[in-house]
């Protein structure tokens, strides 16, 4: 994967769990791209909200089936990151 930092982090995922996590344990989620490892992650997170991250946390999430008319199709395929933020920082989007 090309190191473009606004190409590793596609969005952040603002969920009800999201914003509990981000209130308590000071851990963000976001979507980032397929091919993009912690350390990508991280670099990134830090330069695009200008914060420390002091972890990564990452999961791969499979599409799920969903009905089109009368085919089946599935949704795609994504890739999770939790960063956890040094306690003196905080992203202001949740």
């Amino acid at each position: 994967m090309e190191n473009d930092i606004y190409n590793t982090v596609v969005r952040p995922l603002v969920t009800e769990k999201g914003v509990h996590q981000s209130q308590k344990y000071n851990a963000y989620a976001f979507e980032v791209h397929p091919d993009a490892n912690k350390a990508q992650i991280k670099q990134a997170i830090e330069k695009i909200y200008n914060v420390k991250v002091l972890k990564v946390r990452t999961a791969n999430r499979v599409g799920k089936p969903r009905r089109v008319r009368y085919t089946r199709g599935k949704t795609r395929h994504w890739k999770k990151a939790v960063v956890i933020l040094h306690p003196d920082h905080r992203i202001d989007l949740f």
